[in-house]
């Protein structure tokens, strides 16, 4: 626990958020973050609630809010902080990634 707490960050106004999307579909507080391929600069982030962790996966809580990622994606987002803001384009969750040498506008994919 220690060791992810570290690594990936969910800042309170993502927490609020989950907590929200949760209560809505009456699930657990957990969000999902997973890296894929694709997206407009070769990776795109994935988010989605999860009903509970994997066996491998990193756990991160803020306000009782769980974060969790699998050790894959886990290398790619290492050190970055979630969090959730609303603008004019609409409102969503943002990764701020210190290891993402190109980003793009939307914010929801990123180079290496």
């Amino acid at each position: 626990m220690g060791r992810m707490a570290d690594m990936l960050t969910l800042t309170p106004a993502a927490a609020k958020r989950v907590a929200a999307i949760a209560q809505k579909q009456a699930k657990p507080a957990i969000l999902r973050l997973s890296v894929e391929g694709g997206g407009c600069s070769g990776f795109q982030y994935k988010f989605g609630l999860t009903d509970a962790p994997d066996g491998e996966d990193l756990v991160s809580e803020t306000e009782g809010v769980r974060l969790v990622v699998d050790p894959v994606s886990l290398d790619l987002v290492a050190g970055s902080t979630v969090d959730f803001v609303e603008s004019l384009g609409g409102a969503a969750f943002k990764v701020e990634n210190p290891q993402a040498a190109a980003g793009c506008g939307c914010g929801s994919s990123f180079g290496i």
